[in-house]
């Protein structure tokens, strides 16, 4: 790819391979490419992922309520590929029309139940178990506040720095310093909040604590894009202090391995249908 001015075209034709690491798996129109049924395990909870930041919201969030007594939260999490098109699968586009990680079924009641979008998935799983959000109207409301946050935040971590940073076939200079910008803004954000709370929605962990972590966390913790040196996150003081109180949690530590297929072996387990697929 050179590094000439582009003039985009009156009218944009989709260019097959053209788009860095993720090429062979992007493309302008949605449906199924291939009929192939999702595996259904015996569990209440059917979870379709992989080890993603979105989708580790989601083994965070079950593991948390298992280890808080919830036997009705056991689950299958069925390893998706994304790199091989699992997400086209006619039996995955049912689930998530979007064909975009995690996606769930809820089969403990007559009818199933599909929710996809990651952080639909933390409100239902909460709400379903009245676990991880608080009960008073003015932090149950700060809780939502920054769900939500995260859900239009990440886009601009993954989507945009992440992509041009540590992804793209070449680095250019303004997407890079442009979505820079975007991510330092939203650290100093965070550390901010963090330096008056404990956790994101006051004293209480929660949701909104499970959904910013694997994007954030693990970010500062320099587990994302190998870009933490190039952002100063030790810079960020709170971030930091929070991100190592979320990353001690056994649930954290569990949930972060499953559905997992690249680095450290002791950090994988590629599928999770019991508590004994997880090591002690």
């Amino acid at each position: 790819m050179s590094d000439t001015r582009y003039t985009p075209s009156e009218v944009w034709t989709w260019k097959p391979g053209n788009g860095g690491q993720f090429a062979n798996i992007n493309r302008p129109v949605s449906g199924a490419t291939h009929d192939k049924a999702l595996r259904k395990g015996e569990h209440p909870l059917q979870l379709y992922s992989l080890a993603t930041p979105n989708g580790v919201k989601v083994t965070i969030l079950l593991e948390e309520l298992l280890a808080a007594g919830e036997t009705g939260a056991e689950y299958d999490a069925w390893l998706t590929n994304i790199l091989e098109g699992d997400q086209f699968a006619s039996g995955f586009v049912d689930v998530n029309p979007n064909s975009k990680i995690p996606a769930l079924i809820d089969q403990s009641g007559d009818t199933p139940v599909r929710v996809f979008e990651s952080g639909s998935i933390l409100r239902y799983l909460a709400e379903k178990f009245g676990r991880f959000i608080p009960e008073s109207h003015a932090a149950r409301t700060e809780c939502f506040n920054w769900l939500f946050w995260q859900m239009g935040a990440a886009p601009l971590l993954g989507g945009g720095f992440g992509h041009f940073y540590a992804y793209a076939p070449e680095k250019y200079e303004y997407p890079i310093e442009r979505f820079t910008m975007e991510v330092k803004r939203q650290l100093d954000v965070l550390d901010k909040h963090l330096a008056k709370h404990t956790y994101m929605a006051g004293e209480e962990y929660s949701i909104a604590d499970i959904a910013i972590w694997p994007w954030y966390g693990e970010l500062v913790h320099g587990n994302l894009y190998e870009a933490g040196k190039f952002l100063d996150v030790t810079s960020y003081e709170h971030l930091q202090r929070w991100t190592k109180l979320i990353a001690g949690r056994p649930a954290v530590e569990r949930g972060r391995k499953i559905n997992r297929t690249w680095g450290d072996a002791s950090e994988q387990i590629h599928e999770r249908h019991s508590s004994k697929d997880l090591p002690e």
